[in-house]
């Protein structure tokens, strides 16, 4: 496995854009975090991205538990109902979701594409994000969108990672190589993610194109195997969005063997694939909105995989906790008493705790109770951008890690005036 520049451009036979059309009506995307925190100056934010496949793909996708759904993941079900789509077409600024005409203007948003780029409109996966529950300016997609065609190429998943952002304050985007069967294959990606992410995808969508020969079947069950144990272990602040999305297009352009069985060459490609999406979960949780660290949790020797990732997310979700490793305090007891009340299956008594960060580790609870330790090297561990607890509940032989963040003044900030 190789990391190579390209993001969701890296595979072969892709293209994509991104521009400024005005979703927010001149004023920028309008969900922007302070100006402190963004470079770009917002009257110019790019809010339309496209991605295009030369040849049609195997698509597979998976979307929010949230009961309340925004249009455009309705819309692209029914594109997806037979396993193939060929293109991407994605707004930030608005979410579409719970606003007038919201179907109508999804639906809309693929004919603009189609038109623009010569395909059908069946053929594009459609996706918004932003603001809840205003009605979408369909107005100002329609017009920016032949440019967005018009800006297609093989350098413009950096527009178009930056197209999807809303409060994120960098852009997610990778691209990995490995070799399928003596062929090169490449996965790419592009994501968005800072603020109501909790486990069942949070408010992010991710793209991700590859040149893989793969079945429809193979892709889906690989999709739903990895994004449990990867997207679905983030958590910002406890909110599950409504427009939460996670599609793949392979294209099969690599030229390796269709793989259509569990075996070596649907190994590599899935190990390609987790590890893609898990370098894009630290990176949603460590852009959380007004976050200053990445928190990760690993609980280790539990009784079953499903137990740990429950205490790992508790830990993670925990605003106590959040608020400790803000202010870089060893509060080791706001993670046992989050442990506890995960519902998750352990015994107490046989609890270590560890904090761990570049800098070193320092041993906090053995056993359920607290050891001497020395504060300020805590303080300094806690102090780095990744802070780690570690948790060992000597029970078993199972483990689980989830992400998360800090919590901050800047998170209540960003969402005091979120809409307005």
């Amino acid at each position: 496995m190789k990391q190579i520049p390209g993001g969701v451009t890296a595979p072969k036979g892709f293209t994509a854009s991104g521009v400024h059309c005005g979703v927010k009506k001149g004023k920028g995307d309008g969900n922007q975090p302070p100006m402190s925190k963004m470079p770009e100056v917002l009257e110019d934010k790019k809010d339309l991205a496209l991605i295009v496949s030369e040849q049609p793909c195997v698509a597979a996708a998976v979307y929010t538990m949230n009961r309340v759904k925004a249009a455009p993941l309705y819309v692209t079900m029914d594109h997806l109902e037979n396993g193939e789509a060929q293109a991407i077409v994605a707004n930030s600024g608005n979410a579409n979701a719970c606003a007038p005409n919201s179907h109508e203007h999804a639906e809309e948003m693929c004919q603009l594409a189609a038109q623009a780029t010569g395909l059908k409109a069946s053929d594009f996966v459609v996706a918004s994000t932003g603001v809840i529950g205003q009605e979408l300016n369909i107005e100002a997609i329609a017009k920016g969108m032949p440019a967005a065609a018009a800006a297609l190429s093989k350098n413009g998943s950096d527009d178009a990672a930056n197209a999807i952002m809303t409060t994120d304050t960098v852009k997610k985007e990778l691209s990995v190589t490995c070799s399928i069967g003596g062929k090169t294959v490449t996965i790419g990606a592009i994501a968005k993610g800072s603020g109501m992410i909790h486990p069942n995808m949070g408010t992010m969508l991710c793209f991700v194109t590859t040149d893989c020969a793969i079945t429809h079947e193979m892709l889906t069950e690989a999709l739903h195997e990895i994004v449990p144990r990867t997207f679905n272990r983030v958590t910002v602040d406890g909110d599950t969005s409504t427009n939460d999305m996670c599609v793949v297009l392979a294209n099969a352009m690599a030229g390796n063997e269709l793989i259509e069985w569990k075996d070596d060459n649907y190994t590599v490609f899935y190990k390609t694939l987790h590890y893609v999406f898990e370098q894009l979960a630290r990176n949603i949780a460590a852009d959380g909105e007004g976050a200053s660290k990445l928190i990760t949790c690993t609980v280790s020797d539990a009784r079953s995989e499903e137990s740990a990732e429950r205490l790992a997310k508790a830990v993670v979700g925990s605003s106590l906790v959040k608020a400790a490793m803000f202010g870089a305090d060893a509060n080791w007891g706001r993670v046992l008493c989050a442990m506890g009340y995960s519902k998750a299956p352990f015994r107490p008594e046989f609890v270590d705790v560890k904090f761990a960060s570049a800098v070193g580790e320092i041993l906090v609870c053995h056993q359920g109770a607290g050891v001497d330790f020395d504060e300020e090297a805590a303080k300094s561990i806690l102090s780095q951008d990744e802070v780690i607890i570690l948790v060992d509940l000597h029970e078993g032989e199972h483990l689980a890690t989830c992400w998360g963040c800090d919590l901050t003044y800047d998170y209540v900030k960003i969402n005091g005036d979120y809409r307005t």
